[in-house]
C-alpha cells in the first residue's frame, strides 16, 4: 500500500520558529543538536522552567517511542524518545504512526534507510541552509507492507539496536568500575608507597602527533582508508562524509581497533578507537609505550583530561589546545613490579572487555545497516533472517 505521510501518521509535532527561554533547571529540552544517529545525546540538552514548559508546549506532548527527526542542519537524523516530561525546540519533528496503518518502529527505520533519506532530500528546500518543512514532509509517499510485516521488520532491526544499547550500558558500568579502581590504587595515598617512583606522562608513553592528511591523499590506483579526525573520535566511527588518505603512509600513523587516541586540540578527548583501520590526522596523538601496558598509560592520560581541558580553555582564542609541555607537568606514580602486575590484573581485563564490546557494536551496527535497505525494499524477507 502506498500513501502519503500525512495519511499514515497519527501525530506530527513541529515547533519550527519557536525557542523556549532557557533555565538553570526544570524540564529537559531537546534541540536538533541533541539528536544523534539513533540516540539522544543528553549532554547537548538544556532546561526550561516548569511554568515555561506549560506555556510553551501547547502544540502537543511527545510520548515514549515517538520518532524524532531533524529538519535541517543536518537533515534526516533520527532517534526515538526514551523518556517523558521533555520539551522540544525548533528544527525537530516528532512523529507517531497511525494505529493499524504505520508501525512507529517501522517508521523509525524507514526514515533511516536509503529510501527514506532519499525521500527527505527530494523534498528539501533552501539555499544556504537546506531543510524540509512540515508541509513538504506530509507529502512524502511511503510504501507500506501490511502492519504485521512492518512490525516484524522493526523487531529484527530493533533486536540489534537493543544489543548495542546493552553493550553501551555494560561499558558505562565498566568505565565507572575502572575509574574507582584507579582512584583507589593510585590516588588515596598519604605518602608514596615504598619502592614506588614519581614520573610524568612523557616518561611512561609516546605521544605521536598525526599528519596533515590533505598531503597524503590516495593515488589513482590506491583504495584509500578513512582519516581519523576529532569528529570521528568523538563519534566513535567514520561516517560517509569522512575523508580518505593513502594506505601507504608510515605504519606508525595507521590506527587500529583498541589504539589509545588523545585529541589535544579543539574537543579534548582520550579514548580507545574501535572504528576500524584509519590514518591519524594532525591534532590527535596516538598514545603507545614500549615499556608499559595500555591500561597504565590510558588510565593516567585520562586522569589528567579535565586539567588539560581547563588549560586549553584558558589559552583558547579560536580553538583551545595543550602543548607537550603540559604532558611533562602531569605527575604519574609508577608502582613496584609486583604492585604493577596486581593493579594491571584488575584494570586490563576491564579495558579489554570495553574494547571488545565496542568492536562487537560496530559489527552489529554494520549488520543492521546492511539489512535495513534490503528489508525495506523487499529484497529480503524477514523469515530469511537468522541472527
Amino acid at each position: 500500500m502506498k500513501c502519503k505521510m500525512e495519511d499514515a501518521l497519527e501525530y506530527i509535532l513541529d515547533y519550527r520558529g519557536k525557542t523556549p527561554q532557557k533555565s538553570e533547571n526544570g524540564i529537559l529540552t531537546l534541540s536538533a543538536k541533541s539528536v544523534r544517529d539513533g540516540y539522544i545525546d543528553y549532554s547537548q540538552c538544556y532546561y526550561i522552567s516548569e511554568s515555561e514548559y506549560a506555556h510553551f508546549m501547547v502544540r502537543g506532548f511527545p510520548r515514549l517511542g515517538d520518532v524524532l527527526l531533524t529538519t535541517e542542519a543536518p537533515l534526516g537524523v533520527t532517534a526515538r524518545i526514551d523518556r517523558e516530561d521533555i520539551a522540544l525546540a525548533q528544527r525537530l519533528l516528532t512523529l507517531r504512526g497511525k494505529e493499524g496503518v504505520l508501525d512507529t518502529g517501522y517508521l523509525y527505520y524507514y526514515l533511516r534507510s536509503p529510501i527514506g533519506q532519499g525521500k527527505l532530500k527530494e523534498r528539501q528546500t533552501g539555499t544556504t541552509v537546506t531543510g524540509i518543512k512540515q508541509a513538504e514532509f506530509r507529502k512524502i509517499e511511503i510504501e507500506l507492507p501490511d502492519i504485521n510485516r512492518q512490525k516484524a521488520i522493526a523487531g529484527v532491526l530493533s533486536s540489534l539496536d537493543k544489543k548495542i544499547k546493552l553493550n553501551k550500558k555494560i561499558n558505562n558500568n565498566l568505565e565507572q568500575q575502572a575509574q574507582a579502581i584507579f582512584e583507589n590504587q593510585f590516588l588515596e595515598f598519604q605518602t608514596l608507597p615504598e619502592g614506588w617512583k614519581q614520573a610524568s606522562l612523557i616518561d611512561i608513553a609516546d605521544y605521536l602527533n598525526g599528519l596533515a592528511m590533505q598531503k597524503y591523499r590516495p593515488s589513482v590506483d590506491e583504495i584509500g582508508i578513512p582519516v581519523l579526525k576529532i569528529k570521528e573520535l568523538r563519534l566513535g566511527c567514520c561516517d560517509d562524509s569522512r575523508e580518505l588518505c593513502s594506505p601507504n603512509i608510515k605504519s606508525e600513523y595507521i590506527i587500529h581497533d583498541g589504539d589509545v587516541i588523545f585529541s589535544w586540540s579543539g574537543s579534548l578527548l582520550v579514548d580507545f578507537w574501535c572504528g576500524g583501520t584509519c590514518g591519524l590526522n594532525q591534532h590527535l596523538f596516538k598514545v603507545t609505550s614500549k615499556k608499559y601496558d595500555k591500561w597504565f598509560y590510558y588510565a593516567w592520560t585520562k586522569h589528567y583530561l579535565d586539567r588539560f581541558i581547563a588549560v586549553a580553555a584558558d589559552k583558547a582564542t579560536t580553538m583551545g589546545h595543550i602543548k607537550r609541555d603540559e604532558l611533562s607537568k602531569a605527575e604519574v606514580l609508577i608502582p613496584t613490579e609486583q604492585d604493577y602486575r596486581r593493579i594491571g590484573g584488575l584494570l586490563q581485563p576491564i579495558f579489554d572487555l570495553i574494547i571488545s564490546n565496542r568492536i562487537e557494536n560496530k559489527r552489529l551496527a554494520e549488520t543492521r545497516d546492511s539489512l535495513l535497505p534490503r528489508l525495506m525494499s523487499g529484497e529480503l524477507d524477514v523469515s530469511e533472517i537468522d541472527l
